[in-house]
């Protein structure tokens, strides 16, 4: 599941891992401060490694995650999970005129 780099760009890492469901829209998030990396704020360029802690918030949840494993091809659903550990994760209620 791992391959021989030890490391990845954030934008892409969110995206192979699932966690965000597209590498564009991961760069947006990194470009308007809602991704952190061991708890500093990180454009969408930025290194990961195993081992790392990402935060990602956003107006809908909040999930802290562990590094586990970075992938070396685009993987199915039910691998993608085995990339991350869940540390922290809420859902916000996001409330709507009308």
């Amino acid at each position: 599941m791992t391959n021989s780099f030890s490391d990845m760009r954030i934008d892409i890492f969110l995206d192979k891992s699932r966690l965000i469901k597209s590498r564009s829209i991961a760069k947006t998030a990194c470009d308007n401060g809602a991704v952190k990396v061991n708890g500093r704020i990180v454009k969408a360029s930025s290194k990961i490694k195993v081992g790392d802690i990402i935060e990602i918030e956003s107006v809908s949840f909040y999930k802290r995650i562990e590094v586990l494993g970075i992938p070396m091809k685009n993987l199915k659903k039910q691998e993608a999970v085995l990339l991350y550990k869940v540390l922290d994760e809420n859902k916000k209620e996001v409330f709507k005129d009308g």
